[in-house]
């Protein structure tokens, strides 16, 4: 279970959409293995050093791509992310797509909401709006 503030998940994913237009379109988030899927706007759930959205498109050489940290798994901001991360996102590094075109309606249509919460299972992961 993660949280991210609303307003700097719209910046990574302005941010990717800004990259795609200088740069040639969406990187590909599975490594070419699934070709095709998750090559539009975006943003990337990647769990390595802690747990954080990641913007998607395709980028110059040298540039890096803007993140932001899960409030509760922050490797600089939480001396426990190692085990949070373990326990709720997994051991293995991973990375899943979450699709622009999902989460800007919801961000929209619910203004007083502040966090985007995403809660991930064996099988799913599930993203809510929540107010802190």
């Amino acid at each position: 279970m993660f949280t991210f503030p609303n307003l700097a998940v719209r910046k990574v994913i302005a941010r990717g959409v800004e990259d795609a237009a200088a740069n040639g379109g969406f990187r590909n988030p599975y490594y070419g293995t699934r070709p095709g899927e998750g090559e539009k706007p975006g943003l990337w759930l990647v769990g390595d050093e802690g747990v954080y959205l990641m913007s998607n498109g395709k980028l110059a050489a040298g540039e890096r791509p803007l993140l932001v940290y899960s409030d509760e798994c922050h490797p600089l901001g939480n001396p426990d992310w190692y085990d949070y991360k373990r326990r709720h996102f997994g051991g293995d590094d991973s990375v899943e797509f979450i699709d622009a075109a999902d989460l800007i309606p919801r961000f929209d249509r619910n203004f007083g909401c502040t966090h985007l919460f995403v809660q991930l299972t064996e099988r799913q992961l599930a993203l809510s709006l929540i107010t802190r």
